[in-house]
Parts: C-alpha cells; sequence; structure tokens
C-alpha cells in the first residue's frame, strides 16, 4: 500500500514537471516559429453555419453585432465562465447576418492582435477548437476575400491555430475535447483547398479516436451516455462537412454513424428520457432528434441490453439498470460507481432515480456524486463499490474496480427479470452483492431482492440499500415503517419491506448540469454477520 501511495504522488510529481517545461517551450519564440507556418491563403469551402445546429444552442432573437459594447469586449476582468464564452466565440452564431462585417471583423483582427502568441488562458485547447470552427463557420461575416490585408491575417491566425491544435491533442486528457479538436482540424483541411497537412492529420486522429475511445460494441468505452450523443453529433458533423464541400466521405466515418446511432437509438430514442448513469444528466435531446430528422438519420434498435446498460419497457413502465462492469483508467473519470443501481420511470416521470452527475471535476461535488451512496443501489460500510484516486484535473479515475457477475435479461409479456451480481466488496469485505428485480405489469409491481453473500460467517457489517427519488416527489412513513407512500404527481406508489425497518433521508439531486437540488430517498439498513443474507423490498402501484 506504502509503494503504491508512492508511486502515485512520483507520478503526481512527473507530471507537474512535464506540464512545467511544456509550459515554457510553449511561451518561447521555438514553439511560435513552429506552429505559424501557413499551408494555404485560399479559403475555398465556406460551411454552412447551420451545420452546427445540433452542437451550438441558437437563439430564435438574432443580434446585431453594433448591439454589443465593443470598447469593453475583451475586458479581463470577467469570470472564467464568461471568459470561456467570449474567446470560443460560438455567440457568432447569435449574430444576424446583417451585422456590420466591418465590425465582427475589427472584433477578430482585435482578438488576433491581443493573442498572436500562444498562451495559455485564450489558447485553451477547446477554446481554440471551437474558435476555429466558428470562424469557419460564420464566413458571410468574418471573411473578406477582397480585403487582402485582412484575409492573410485572418488565414494566418487560423492555420496557426489548427498547427497548435495539432501539437497539442496528444496531451489533451479529455476525450470531448480531443473530438472537438479533431473536427476543427478537418474543417480546417476541407475549408483550404483540401489541404493535406490538416485533413490527413484529422482523418487520422478520428480513426484513432474511434478505436481508442470506442468499444467492439461501437459504444464509448468510458460507458458514459453522454459521450455516445456527443460522439454521434460530432461524427455526423464531419460527414456533412463532406458532404457539403463535395468531397468523397470516408467509409469508416458512415460505419462509425451506423453503429453509434443504433446505441443512440437504444439508450434514449426508445425511451425519450434520460438515465441517470456514468456521467448522464438531464439534457434536451430533443433538438438532436429533430436534427437527425431534418438530415435523414433514422436508427432503431430492438436490443434489451447493450454495453451494461438493460432496458425494459412497455407503454407506461420503463425499468434501467446497471449490468456492466467498470471501465478502466482514463475512460473512467466520468464513471459513477453504481453497479447493480436501477431506476424506474412511470408514464414519464420518474419513480426510482440515481442522483444524476456533478460534472465540474474542479468541484467537491463532482467526487460525492461518484459515490455509490448517490446510486441506487447496495452500500456496504459506508464504501463505494469501487475505489477512486485523483490524477489532478482532470480528476478521479478508478483505482479498484469491479466486475459484474452471472448478469441476466428477460422480457416476456407478464413478467420482467433483471439479475446480476457484482465483485466490488469482495476483497475488502469478502461481499459478493446480488440483486434480481421482477416486474409484473398487470400489478404494476416491482419485487427487488438484494443478497450479500459471504463464504463463510464473519464479523458484523452494516449494510444500506439507497432509493433515491426525483426532486419532484413527495413521500410519507406509514406507522408501522414497513411502508413508504411515493406521491408522483397524479400516481400514487408504495415502497415496503416486511423484515427491515425502512427510512427516509434527505439528499441531493444532480440531474441538471453542474447544479444541484435537494431530494428525498428511501433507505433500508440493517446489519449481518451471515454467510447470506436476503431483503427482499416492493414498490407496488397503488
Amino acid at each position: 500500500m506504502i509503494a503504491k501511495k508512492f508511486l502515485d504522488n512520483f507520478s503526481l510529481i512527473f507530471l507537474n514537471l512535464k506540464n512545467q517545461i511544456n509550459k515554457i517551450y510553449q511561451n518561447s519564440d521555438w514553439y511560435d516559429k513552429k506552429i505559424s507556418r501557413v499551408y494555404n491563403d485560399n479559403l475555398s469551402y465556406k460551411p454552412s453555419p447551420h451545420l452546427l445546429s445540433s452542437i451550438v444552442k441558437y437563439q430564435k432573437k438574432k443580434y446585431k453585432i453594433d448591439d454589443f459594447a465593443l470598447e469593453s469586449v475583451w475586458d479581463n476582468n470577467i469570470n472564467s465562465k464568461d471568459f470561456k464564452k467570449l474567446n470560443n466565440f460560438f455567440w457568432f452564431f447569435s449574430l444576424d447576418l446583417k451585422s456590420s462585417k466591418k465590425t465582427v471583423q475589427s472584433l477578430i483582427i482585435n482578438w488576433i492582435n491581443n493573442n498572436h502568441r500562444f498562451n495559455k488562458k485564450s489558447w485553451d485547447f477547446d477554446l481554440t477548437s471551437k474558435r476555429v470552427i466558428s470562424w469557419l463557420s460564420n464566413h458571410e461575416l468574418s471573411y473578406d476575400n477582397d480585403n487582402i490585408k485582412y484575409k492573410n491575417k485572418f488565414n494566418s491566425s487560423i492555420q496557426k491555430q489548427v498547427n497548435h491544435l495539432l501539437n497539442e491533442i496528444k496531451n489533451s486528457k479529455i476525450f470531448e475535447d480531443k473530438m472537438i479538436g479533431c473536427a476543427a482540424i478537418i474543417l480546417t483541411g476541407l475549408a483550404y483547398q483540401n489541404n493535406k497537412v490538416y485533413l490527413n492529420n484529422g482523418l487520422s486522429l478520428l480513426k484513432k479516436i474511434i478505436r481508442t475511445s470506442i468499444d467492439s460494441h461501437w459504444f464509448p468505452k468510458s460507458r458514459n451516455i453522454k459521450q455516445l450523443s456527443f460522439y454521434l453529433k460530432y461524427i455526423i458533423l464531419i460527414r456533412e462537412w463532406f458532404k457539403e464541400s463535395q468531397n468523397t466521405i470516408p467509409e469508416y466515418i458512415d460505419e462509425a454513424i451506423y453503429h453509434l446511432g443504433i446505441n443512440y437509438a437504444f439508450i434514449w430514442q426508445n425511451i425519450q428520457h434520460d438515465i441517470l448513469f456514468n456521467g448522464n444528466y438531464i439534457s434536451n435531446n430533443e433538438e438532436f432528434d429533430q436534427y437527425l430528422k431534418r438530415f435523414n438519420y433514422t436508427f432503431k434498435n430492438e436490443n434489451k441490453e447493450i454495453a451494461g446498460y438493460a432496458i425494459l419497457k412497455n407503454k407506461k413502465i420503463i425499468l434501467a439498470m446497471d449490468i456492466g462492469s467498470n471501465p478502466t483508467g482514463s475512460q473512467s473519470i466520468d464513471y459513477q460507481s453504481g453497479a447493480l443501481s436501477f431506476e424506474v420511470i412511470s408514464n414519464g416521470k420518474k419513480l426510482i432515480s440515481n442522483s444524476g452527475y456533478f460534472e465540474n471535476k474542479k468541484n467537491k461535488l463532482n467526487k460525492l456524486s461518484k459515490s455509490s451512496a448517490l446510486q441506487s443501489t447496495l452500500i456496504i460500510e459506508d464504501y463505494s463499490s469501487c475505489n477512486f484516486k485523483s490524477i489532478g484535473m482532470p480528476g478521479y479515475i478508478i483505482d479498484q474496480g469491479l466486475k459484474i457477475l452471472n448478469k441476466n435479461v428477460v422480457s416476456e409479456d407478464n413478467y420482467w427479470k433483471i439479475t446480476a451480481s457484482h465483485d466490488g466488496y469482495l476483497k475488502k469485505f469478502g461481499i459478493i452483492h446480488n440483486r434480481d428485480i421482477e416486474f409484473y405489469p398487470e400489478q404494476s409491481k416491482f419485487v427487488g431482492t438484494d443478497k450479500i453473500i459471504r463464504k463463510k460467517k464473519d464479523k458484523n457489517i452494516k449494510f444500506d440499500i439507497r432509493f433515491h427519488l426525483d426532486p419532484n416527489s413527495k413521500v410519507m412513513k406509514t406507522q408501522d415503517n414497513k411502508s413508504i407512500l411515493i406521491e408522483l404527481e397524479n400516481e400514487g406508489w408504495k415502497f415496503s419491506c416486511d423484515k427491515f425497518d425502512i427510512n427516509i433521508d434527505n439528499g441531493l439531486f444532480f440531474g441538471n448540469k453542474n447544479s444541484y437540488k435537494e431530494n428525498h430517498n428511501i433507505f433500508i439498513s440493517g446489519i449481518t454477520n451471515e454467510t447470506e443474507k436476503v431483503i427482499k423490498w416492493k414498490i407496488t402501484r397503488l
């Protein structure tokens, strides 16, 4: 254990030293010279801004650039969030095309003059990628072929930024950032007369992202549901750029879209509801669905399980359960230790939920949202089923994980059953957790069985089983302490457990991105030293 901690600390020290050396290099004249090479000064393909409507949130009301206080646009005394919004230039997509081109181009020149050399803040990898995409996609305002001096400065800056992306993409630790950077490089390659340096490098990087980030079943290795739709959006965007620029679409791009789309249909389109597992939070996928429809992308999937997610449904009820093993290494950065956790959706409303994900990794709530106690599953001695370790930024990854054992999914007209076990508590406590969840549609009744299994009787261990509720739910305990009534808008449910007392606890719900609400959770607690402890519970519609 001591040796492992020493190695972890040494790795962090080495990483910090490497980052410091890289920082000195990037601020040097050598680096500036390296990234200043311009390969082509002729912008031949000008992408349509509407192709980005699946990624950029368009404002219904468009603003004229003249409405902005131009003298204070580059005020450095703004918070980090506003700085990022300003410097990624995605706000260009909210501009009225009747805006003054002269003013827009003055802003761009002003930015270039203030940021002509690399600086860590405004040349952040994510910001730079988005800025390149925005400048090229908003060419009606940002580009001027007749103004030679402006055009040369614009082209030089674009390509300098892309050269920086090519240099830095290998060091980026965030997979989403890699994809955006890859898209920016490919777009630049298409825009500047099919520039082979950018286009070939960009396509090679895209292949690598697909190979290293997506598993053999075409689901992100991270098991991050949010990442699935993210990859699909950007690969479709790249395809549309190829199509619009009248370039041959690489076959592997079509293959990736087909398979990712099938998985997207399973995880979202089939249920039209966000399930809060492993990095997911509530989003507006309806807009993306409209985008897919507009561009004639259709996906279907009738499977019951993909990537360790079992989803069973009828017209009224959806049951989703995490029966997958954890990802490893950097792919586990957004993983939440919710093995065998489940969610129930009744008539479009969340009845049983996980607590969601706090995405901001600089906030301590991120680590809290990854804990087993924030998922609807069993917890032993207040420990999570996975151990996490810090890697500095961007956050925590799995240090010790788990494997799923004996999983099985049954789906019949009048009977559903999901069964699985995991060994996340085996090494520390000698325990296997087994869970069965049965559903009887005609009775609108769930029957759950949690088993704590040990090879031999041992010292007492404490267990909790938590069932998190949507913040909009109302709960009330019955007098016998054996039942809890759940009011979900216009429907009522009863949670019961005959052999154990059940209680209501206050909690936090992270369903919305980087924010929280108070909610309730139902929990069963107990102590056992037995070789097998069986805890049965029911959820029945009233």
